[in-house]
């Protein structure tokens, strides 16, 4: 089996998000000019230069990557489009680990470079959002955001354990009391210790494949045989799929791969798109990202959250200005399916979230039912 190298390189600007790959990047501008000397001048190299690399790669791999028949347009051999497939997926299954890799890197060299630089680490569950903002925080106001996505639930636990300075989370406008949400959020919020900061409203529902051949309307609708691809355990999707299906009374079992998880978003949406998944629950950007159709089910708001300790600490009222700027409200509203809310606005924890209203209504309640009350 052939091993995989990783490496890095210092640029002024990020060409694209994920990692680069010089074979890879030479099979594509193959198939796409039909010619290794339109490759050549897409890349900006010798027809001499890509052509011995070919064959290089070819006796380095033991396999062919171009058939070679004379007078025929270059085209990729069975083996190099295999090796274009698996570098697709590995891309949209790793898409979280490799931006958070990017941010660390990032993060050190800006430490390095710039000495007005300010670094904010942010744990959150992934968002396509989060990725934009980045990039346009520290383009705009040279801050610097250490992201690394997880669960929502792990998120605001980092945050709670010191490891972040910031968390993000996503819940339905409102949430009610007894949801999956309030019983996997409430537990790690307290008023007067957290504050949120209002960030976006995003939409999420199921992506299919065009034209919907399954016709889902609807979440029920997967009990109809639909195999699903799900996200995983301590995730603010998985949370809102649980939702979904207590609402319409079905059990786990009913749903054909609800133990099937992927790692984001990207990754549900490329199963999707690959085939091996008629549907899967994701925010809109996903599912119009890689040409799918998409059923919306729910507008979700998607909030950051710190202690109240750090909210005056630089790096924090940096971000805030950055999201309450009109620059960065019209780039979040260019992403399909969001909408700014109330960004960065410090937001009261129990009207957002209002648990402990309901908590202190039973309180109230529970004790003018006792002997000698009112």
């Amino acid at each position: 089996m052939h091993k995989i190298e990783l490496s890095y390189a210092l640029t002024r600007l990020r060409r694209e998000a994920g990692i680069r790959n010089p074979l890879i990047e030479l099979l594509q501008a193959v198939r796409r000019d039909g010619s290794i000397s339109g490759a050549a001048r897409a890349l900006g190299q010798s027809y001499r230069h890509v052509w011995g690399e070919l064959k290089r790669w070819e006796a380095e791999l033991g396999h062919g990557l171009i058939v070679w028949d004379k007078g025929q347009p270059a085209r990729l051999t069975t083996f190099g489009e295999k090796l274009l497939w698996a570098e697709r997926q590995a891309q949209a299954r790793l898409a979280p680990q490799i931006e958070a890799l990017h941010a660390d890197l990032e993060r050190a060299f800006a430490v390095a470079f710039d000495d007005a630089a300010q670094v904010l680490t942010l744990y959150a569950s992934h968002d396509d959002a989060l990725a934009l903002l980045r990039d346009h925080a520290a383009g705009s106001a040279r801050l610097h955001l250490d992201v690394r996505f997880t669960g929502s639930v792990d998120a605001i636990a980092a945050l709670n354990e010191g490891r972040c300075t910031m968390a993000g989370f996503h819940t339905p406008p409102q949430p009610a009391p007894d949801s999956a949400f309030e019983r996997a959020y409430h537990p790690l919020l307290q008023p007067g210790l957290h504050k949120i900061i209002g960030f976006a409203r995003r939409r999420q529902g199921l992506a299919v494949a065009p034209g919907n051949p399954l016709r889902l309307a609807s979440f029920a609708d997967l009990a109809r045989g639909a195999r699903f691809v799900n996200r995983a355990l301590g995730t603010g999707t998985r949370l809102l799929a649980e939702e979904l299906l207590d609402r319409a009374g079905l059990a786990p079992a009913t749903i054909d791969g609800w133990d099937r998880v992927e790692s984001s978003h990207a990754a549900v949406a490329q199963a999707v798109a690959s085939g091996s998944a008629d549907a899967g629950l994701v925010i809109e950007a996903a599912a119009r990202a890689r040409g799918l159709d998409f059923v919306p089910l729910i507008d979700e708001d998607y909030y950051l959250v710190c202690l109240k300790s750090l909210l005056e600490q630089a790096p924090v009222q940096a971000l805030r200005q950055v999201l309450a700027g009109s620059a960065w409200q019209d780039l979040l509203r260019s992403l399909p399916g969001y909408v700014p809310l109330r960004s960065g606005e410090v937001l009261s924890l129990s009207a957002q979230l209002p648990w402990w209203r309901y908590a202190k209504a039973k309180a109230r309640a529970k004790r003018k039912l006792e002997p000698g009350a009112g």
